[in-house]
Parts: C-alpha cells; sequence; structure tokens
C-alpha cells in the first residue's frame, strides 16, 4: 500500500528560505573566492553539500508491504521492521512542544530524533505535522506522516497483526 507525503505549509517556507539562505551565501562567497582563498571554496562546497544532503533524504511517500515499512526518499528507500509494533495512531496534536535531539528540523523533511513529554524520545520521518502517525514497539517510537493517517494507521496494524498470527513456513 502507497501513501503520498505532503508538505505542510511550514516545512514549504522553512526549506524555501533555508535553501535561499544557503544558495546565497554560497553565491557570495563564489563572488569573494579571489578575496577568501581557499576557504571560501571549502564553504561554498559546504554549503551547497547541506542543500544536496537535505534533499536526498527528502520524504516522498511511504509504503507498507507486509511487515515492513518503507519511508520513500528522493533515490532510495529506507526499509523499517514493524515485527513488535504495539499500535499505530493517527494524532494531529501530538508532537507540539518537540524539541530535535538530532536530525533534520525542516529543510526537506523533519527527520531523526524528537523528544516531548508525550511520547518521550522517538524518531520520526514527518513532512507533516497533522498527518502525524504515532507507531509505538515496546522499546521505540517511530512517527510518520502520511496524508491519509487513519487509513495508514489501519493498514499498519491489520498487516502487522496479519502477519503476527500466520503460520510458520518451512
Amino acid at each position: 500500500m502507497e501513501f503520498e507525503a505532503r508538505w505542510s505549509k511550514s516545512l514549504i517556507g522553512v526549506s524555501l528560505v533555508a535553501t535561499a539562505l544557503l544558495a546565497g551565501a554560497s553565491f557570495l562567497l563564489l563572488t569573494q573566492s579571489r578575496h577568501s582563498g581557499p576557504w571560501g571554496s571549502v564553504g561554498q562546497v559546504g554549503l551547497l553539500s547541506i542543500v544536496l544532503g537535505a534533499a536526498l533524504f527528502t520524504v516522498r511517500g511511504y509504503r507498507l508491504e507486509g511487515r515492513q515499512l518503507f519511508v520513500r526518499r528522493l533515490l532510495w528507500e529506507t526499509r523499517l521492521d514493524l515485527a513488535g509494533l504495539r499500535s499505530a495512531e493517527a494524532d494531529p496534536g501530538l508532537l507540539k512542544g518537540s524539541l530535535r535531539l538530532f536530525g533534520n528540523g525542516g529543510l526537506y523533511s523533519f527527520s531523526g530524533l524528537f523528544w516531548n513529554r508525550t511520547l518521550g524520545r522517538y524518531r520520526a520521518w514527518v513532512t507533516h505535522h497533522e498527518d502525524v502517525v504515532v507507531l509505538r514497539f515496546e522499546d521505540r517510537v517511530w512517527v510518520v506522516s502520511p496524508a491519509a493517517p487513519l487509513r495508514f494507521a489501519a493498514a499498519a496494524e491489520e498487516l502487522t497483526l496479519a502477519g503476527a498470527s500466520a503460520p510458520a513456513s518451512d
């Protein structure tokens, strides 16, 4: 089952502003390269690498297949095992007050390690804060944002529970 990942207005805004600032600073370094020596080129490459790196990790959508969740990126998919999933819950307000511990805070996605009072520490692959689905396991919490959160949550639980109760094959 395929699920789109729509972008929130805040993600679009942050991505546009950050890309413009980083590209502008890189262009400024390019125009000043004869005065800044090799460090200007290093800075320019660094700034453009941030934009390119974040773009590569863009969350484009999600796919549920068996007991696997695939987070679709720009050029590849990140495979996550849903074995042991206890619940999948759609909750649009659940990420309020979250703090980023490590990861991307809005340049083409909100992804990485985060924390808030309700969820504790969690890993996120999010593009829209109102499409949130929380995947709870015994020892971890994951958050995704498919465009159809209720349908995604139901499908994730159904596929995982069906896989858990299926007889083992030889």
